[in-house]
C-alpha cells in the first residue's frame, strides 16, 4: 500500500440491501488537437462491443460525497464501453463516501476502493487511482455529477477507434447542456485555457475539464507533482510536450454552487496561473519532466511503427 488503505468488501450481508440497487445488470467490461463534432453512434450512449480491443479504468476521486457517489457508480456501472475497473479514491472524506462505495464494491467486482488517511487534493487521489489501474485506458470521473458519466462513450470513442491517444471533453466546443451559473468562472477557464494554448501552441477549448482520457502509457509515467486542482494545467502542458494525437469532444456540464458543495475558489485559480507558466516554461525541461516526455515520445514512434508493420 502506498499513501492510503485498500478497502475492499468489509461490510456483512445484511447491509447489502443498500447497494443492491446500484447494478442492475452488473457484468465484467469486456500531436494535433481535433475537434469532434460527434456523431449518431458516438451519442448512442455505447461503444459496439464488437469494436472494442481496449479495456477501459474510470478513476474517481471523492472528498465528501456521500450523497452523489452511489448515483455515479451506478451510471458507471452500466456503460457498455469496455469498463473492466472503477477505482474510487477517497480523499479522506469525514462523511460516508467510504461506506457507501465498499457496499458497492460487494456488488460490482469491477468497483474499487482506495482510502487516503487524509485529504490530500484532487491531484494526489488522481495520481493514486492512475497509479493502481491496469486497464488500456483511463479516464477521469468527478464523484458530484457535474459531469454525466452518460457521456463517457462519447469521450472515450477516438481512443477506442484508435484515432486518439488522449481525448478532452469540452463543456466550450459545440455546447451541449450547461447550467448557467458564474460568469467569472467561465471568465477564468476561457483564460487559462488561453494562456495554455499560447505556450503549448495548441487549439484546445477547455483545459480545466474533468473528463480526460488517456491511453495508459501516456499517462502513467507521469509523475505529478502539483497540488489541489492543478493536475489539470500539468497534464496538459506535459502530454502538449509529446506527440500525442489530441482530440476534444463535446460535453454537457451540470455544475453546482457553492452553497450544493462545489470546492474550486480563487485560490486554485491563481494557483492555476502559476502552474501554467512553470510546467510549459520550466518543469518539462528538466527532472521528471523531461523524463515523461521522452519516455511517451519513444513509446508513441515504437507503437506508430508497430501499427505500421501490421497494417503492411
Amino acid at each position: 500500500m502506498r499513501g492510503g488503505v485498500d478497502l475492499w468488501c468489509s461490510i456483512g450481508p445484511n447491509d447489502l440491501h443498500v447497494a443492491a440497487h446500484l447494478f442492475p445488470q452488473s457484468r465484467r467490461g469486456t500531436g494535433e488537437v481535433v475537434h469532434c463534432a460527434g456523431s449518431s453512434e458516438q451519442c448512442s450512449g455505447s461503444v459496439n462491443s464488437e469494436r472494442i480491443l481496449m479495456d477501459v479504468c474510470v478513476v474517481v476521486p471523492a472528498y465528501n460525497e456521500e450523497s452523489t457517489i452511489a448515483e455515479v457508480i451506478g451510471k458507471l456501472g452500466r456503460l457498455s464501453c469496455g469498463i473492466s475497473e472503477i477505482i474510487v479514491v477517497n480523499d479522506g472524506s469525514t462523511d460516508g463516501t467510504a461506506g457507501v462505495v465498499a457496499q458497492a464494491a460487494c456488488v460490482d467486482p469491477r468497483v474499487r476502493l482506495i482510502t487516503l488517511s487524509k485529504n490530500s487534493g484532487k491531484t494526489a487521489a488522481i495520481a493514486r487511482g492512475f497509479a493502481e489501474a491496469t486497464a488500456d485506458v483511463l479516464i477521469i470521473q468527478d464523484a458530484d455529477l457535474e459531469y454525466d458519466p452518460a457521456e463517457i462513450p462519447e469521450v472515450l470513442q477516438p481512443i477506442l477507434s484508435e484515432q486518439a491517444d488522449v481525448v478532452y471533453g469540452s463543456r466550450f466546443l459545440v455546447r451541449k447542456t450547461a447550467r448557467v451559473l458564474y460568469f467569472s468562472h467561465y471568465v477564468a477557464n476561457k483564460f487559462l485555457t488561453f494562456i495554455s494554448n499560447c505556450l503549448t501552441n495548441r487549439n484546445m477549448t477547455d483545459v480545466e475539464t474533468c473528463y480526460k482520457a488517456f491511453r495508459r502509457e501516456v499517462i502513467q509515467p507521469m509523475r505529478l507533482t502539483s497540488s489541489g486542482f492543478g493536475l489539470e494545467i500539468e497534464m496538459t502542458a506535459l502530454i502538449c510536450k509529446t506527440s500525442a494525437r489530441t482530440y476534444e469532444v463535446p460535453i454537457s456540464y451540470y455544475g453546482r454552487t457553492y452553497e450544493e458543495g462545489k470546492k474550486i475558489g480563487l485560490r486554485d485559480g491563481l494557483a492555476a496561473l502559476w502552474y501554467l507558466f512553470w510546467f510549459n516554461l520550466v518543469a518539462c525541461r528538466y527532472g521528471n519532466g523531461r523524463r515523461y516526455v521522452r519516455q511517451v515520445n519513444n513509446w508513441l514512434a515504437n507503437e506508430r511503427r508497430s501499427s505500421g508493420s501490421a497494417r503492411h
